[in-house]
């Protein structure tokens, strides 16, 4: 037993520094070091399996396939444009308008995918306003970041978390973090524009530039949208009532998911399914497997 303890310690403490050196895929690294446990009998295969949080997977699935088929209508895109349209094209008003973007999207998305989804968007309006796109992206990383705490579903970390400890709703992360996130954005983007403000000039001609792009015609399909917004909006009001419901997390993200497949046809599920990140999904399963090693 002795043996097996030390055996299960070199193991994760051999992965965990695999995936910091960052030589190989994390995600292939974390599977061969949870494979290592059952393989070797650290862990047998039915223990391994009852440590996958599948509630957590469950959750990160739905939300993939429900903003990569929402994401094809061209609604960030068109958020964003509004937003520097709004900011007159100045580009450090832009800058703080994709900080509040990127900081509520992740809340209610993920973080991960919300920045995904606001860098292309970021280099076309820097591009037009020919200014450096890393202020840009530096900030909207540090938001998606802060963002991603308010919620259980923000932050892979508060899925976990919200799995294990069933006392932690949706609405319990809201209560209990918001404030705080709210609190720290208030904070942060002051320092953002002090920071940056000086990066990030440019002129009153590729000010006007910006106003003159039509946002209308960045949405791709209206049709498209309007389901992709219904279903997001009963998947996130879902999350708010799991609880009452007596539904998980996992179940909400799913349902809404497969409902959206289902108004859109097999075609859009194709495309969704391709976009799910599996190797982020892999991933965490490769990690639950690791640490069931060593409970």
């Amino acid at each position: 037993m002795e043996q097996q303890a030390i055996l299960a310690i070199g193991i994760f403490l051999l992965t965990y520094g695999m995936i910091i050196s960052e030589k190989i895929h994390r995600t292939i690294v974390a599977m061969i070091g949870g494979v290592l446990m059952v393989a070797l009998g650290i862990v047998d295969q039915e223990s391994a399996l009852h440590h996958i949080d599948f509630n957590t997977l469950g959750l990160l699935i739905g939300m993939m396939i429900i903003v990569s088929i929402t994401a094809e209508t061209g609604l960030f895109k068109y958020i964003a444009l509004v937003a520097a349209k709004k900011a007159k094209g100045d580009p450090v008003r832009i800058l703080v308008s994709l900080v509040l973007i990127t900081a509520i999207g992740s809340a209610f998305l993920d973080n991960v995918t919300t920045v995904l989804l606001m860098v292309p968007v970021t280099f076309s309006i820097t591009r037009q306003l020919r200014v450096n796109p890393v202020p840009f992206l530096i900030t909207q990383i540090l938001a998606s970041n802060i963002g991603g705490t308010a919620t259980l579903i923000g932050d892979p970390p508060n899925i976990m978390i919200g799995s294990a400890v069933k006392e932690l709703t949706f609405m319990a992360f809201i209560n209990n973090l918001a404030p705080i996130v709210a609190v720290i954005m208030a904070v942060t983007i002051p320092i953002f524009v002090f920071i940056f403000r000086k990066h990030i000039q440019t002129t009153p001609e590729l000010k006007m530039s910006i106003m003159q792009i039509d946002e209308k015609e960045v949405i791709a399909d209206r049709k498209l949208l309007v389901k992709s917004l219904s279903i997001l909006g009963l998947t996130i009001i879902g999350f708010f009532l799991h609880q009452m419901l007596h539904l998980e997390s996992a179940t909400v993200a799913l349902a809404g998911a497969f409902l959206l497949l289902l108004l859109t046809g097999e075609h859009s599920m194709e495309e969704a399914f391709t976009k799910v990140e599996w190797t982020t999904i892999f991933f965490f399963v490769g990690l639950f497997v690791l640490v069931s090693g060593l409970v």
